[in-house]
């Protein structure tokens, strides 16, 4: 199963790498290896210093977020068509989150999970995704808060979408019980 992570706004590929392994270390023996990617977004943060986003969160209307949908989009059918029958999940955490939501619901996926995720502007579904969801949220989280969980999975079920919705106590971080619930909605594709 190929496991493709998109971190979130102001972090880079190398992020959300070790969740690779802990999501490894907690499936079930017998399970089929996780062929981890991350990919970097395509634009340097403000930040610098290696900091990476999807768009500029600090631009006003994010012109950039309808190229980067494009792009991302065009990345991910290209990955699809290599792995042929193999399954392919995207995960995202934050900004990289609200991307996997966009780009994943319309593609042929085995499963798409977001953490601290927000849906963009104007975003909406026209059919059921293919693609099982798992939207994972903090209570306290003050970065995006919570009711974007609730947005996203009327969303998805108002078009008879699959989605599973955990919340967790805590803010914008991706904690173990978190990790736990996503090896087993990986385990269960």
């Amino acid at each position: 199963m190929r496991l493709i992570f998109l971190h979130g706004w102001g972090a880079n590929a190398a992020d959300l790498l070790p969740l690779g392994g802990a999501l490894q270390a907690q499936l079930p023996p017998g399970s089929a290896a996780l062929q981890v990617q991350s990919w970097d977004a395509p634009d340097p943060h403000p930040a610098g210093g290696g900091a990476r986003q999807w768009y500029d969160l600090n631009t006003p209307g994010w012109p950039q977020h309808p190229q980067a949908v494009q792009d991302l989009a065009a990345r991910l059918d290209g990955e699809l068509l290599a792995a042929g029958s193999e399954p392919v999940v995207l995960f995202g955490f934050s900004q990289g989150a609200a991307m996997a939501i966009e780009v994943g619901l319309s593609r042929p996926l085995a499963g798409v999970i977001a953490c601290s995720g927000y849906p963009h502007p104007n975003w909406s579904l026209t059919q059921a995704p293919q693609a099982p969801t798992l939207l994972m949220h903090g209570s306290e989280d003050v970065v995006v808060p919570v009711a974007a969980q609730a947005a996203l999975a009327t969303e998805i079920a108002r078009v008879g979408g699959q989605v599973e919705v955990l919340t967790f106590t805590g803010g914008h971080t991706i904690p173990i019980d978190a990790v736990e619930r996503a090896a087993q909605f990986l385990a269960a594709l």
